[in-house]
């Protein structure tokens, strides 16, 4: 722990050396005339979507297969739900706001 001595001579003892930023409240009302916050949801909603229907129309195509060669087999489907993860994240952190400063691919 840190002491620090302050100007009278006596020793205070504090936990950190920073101060916390307030929390932010849980439901911000201005939030919601905001159309950046629409612009965000619908990115968000159609993303799931699209994530949804190509890994489960792969997952599907993989249960109807008959034979050794006629599906993508379990390394597709790996790559399907790997690539569409990418794919969703590089293509919506630009809308909907999220990890920009942590993708080292998208422009500041």
């Amino acid at each position: 722990m840190s002491k620090e001595v302050s100007e009278e001579g006596q020793t205070h003892s504090h936990g950190k050396d920073y101060v916390d930023p307030p929390p932010a409240p849980l439901l911000d009302l201005g939030e919601l005339k905001s159309w950046s916050f629409y612009r965000a949801l619908i990115a968000e909603f159609i993303a799931t979507l699209l994530f949804l229907y190509v890994t489960v129309a792969t997952v599907i195509g993989h249960k109807k297969q008959t034979g050794p060669c006629d599906g993508v087999g379990l390394l597709g489907i790996a790559w399907a739900f790997g690539g569409m993860i990418f794919v969703l994240v590089y293509c919506t952190a630009g809308i909907s706001g999220k990890c920009l400063k942590t993708l080292p691919f998208t422009s500041h």
